[in-house]
């Protein structure tokens, strides 16, 4: 574990990562355009959606998949309540802040699900191709379990039209699933047309795409750490964790490979700073973003991305005997 854990911090792209971190740490103006940033996330999640289908098509679809995005479902619904009741336990935060955090921590971090595809790929280990569209399954129910958690209080979460509008119809859920199903439709035929665009520059666009991820995360630990107390900070840490043992519960219970099992921790250890931030402005515009946005990215991102993934590929491969 320890020789995975050195490699993967001395790969291109989690030092491409601190290179942004330190950047930002250090108040240089080194800064990626909006509209670049933007095109490589529509690029990465095509790219990741594309060739999640095509395995599908030469795999096929079988009891494990429907059995997959029932799990994928059900951790989404369940890991905010642990969350909820962890941060209210070891933190100072109010219902409303602890309940938006942990909607966060339900839904997933698609970067860091690619990171760990990335490692696979290295590492010469497969993994299950529909785990894409368990990705995209796990990103919406969490906002529901978040709302809940609200309800339950004096808050009073919103369902709105605009709110639905945004769980059901968000660009990353519509982009992830699209490519799927193009990747499904077309197979392998359509990948080897399309291979020198998604395959060749993959590495090379995530590394870009994390340095401006390390930027982010850089100014969200500057912005942020006035309003954030040792207790939400050891959230951050320790939820990861939670969610991963729970995710490898349920892949070795669904018998997924070495791989898959890998994926669903990760799944179940990341947390959300795109879909359910843009939510939660909607829902909860009295939740603290500040709060929210720096404990899922500026703190449980960098440690799934540097320590986590090494420790659940691990965990994993010592399970599942791959």
């Amino acid at each position: 574990m320890l020789d995975l854990a050195i490699n993967n911090l001395l790969s291109p792209i989690v030092l491409s990562f601190v290179l942004g971190l330190f950047a930002a740490l250090a108040r240089s103006d080194l800064s990626v355009p909006e509209a670049v940033a933007k095109g490589m996330s529509l690029y990465l999640l095509f790219a990741i959606g594309f060739k999640g289908g095509v395995s599908v098509a030469d795999h096929g679809i079988d009891p494990r998949l429907l059995g997959a995005l029932v799990a994928g479902v059900v951790l989404s619904f369940g890991l905010p309540l642990i969350a909820f009741a962890l941060l209210r336990g070891i933190s100072g935060m109010s219902r409303t802040d602890a309940a938006a955090v942990a909607g966060h921590y339900g839904s997933i971090s698609i970067v860091t699900f690619v990171a760990a595809s990335s490692v696979l790929s290295d590492a010469g280990i497969a993994a299950e191709g529909y785990m894409v569209a368990v990705a995209a399954a796990m990103e919406a129910p969490a906002i529901l379990s978040a709302l809940w958690l609200v309800s339950r209080g004096s808050g009073g979460g919103r369902m709105t039209a605009e709110l639905w509008h945004e769980i059901l119809l968000n660009g990353s859920i519509v982009l992830l699933l699209g490519a799927f199903a193009i990747g499904m439709i077309t197979g392998k035929d359509g990948l080897d047309k399309i291979a020198s665009f998604i395959v060749n520059p993959f590495q090379g666009v995530l590394c870009l795409f994390l340095l401006d991820m390390g930027l982010i995360a850089g100014r969200g630990l500057r912005q942020g750490s006035s309003v954030l107390d040792r207790g939400a900070i050891g959230f951050a840490v320790l939820m990861p964790l939670v969610g991963a043992g729970a995710g490898l519960a349920l892949g070795m219970v669904l018998g997924l490979s070495t791989g898959g099992v890998l994926l669903l921790m990760v799944l179940a250890a990341s947390a959300s700073y795109i879909a359910v931030p843009a939510a939660m402005r909607v829902a909860l515009p009295e939740a603290n973003p500040s709060i929210y946005l720096t404990l899922s990215l500026a703190v449980t991102f960098p440690f799934n991305l540097t320590l986590g993934i090494p420790i659940y590929l691990a965990a994993a491969r010592m399970m599942t005997g791959g």
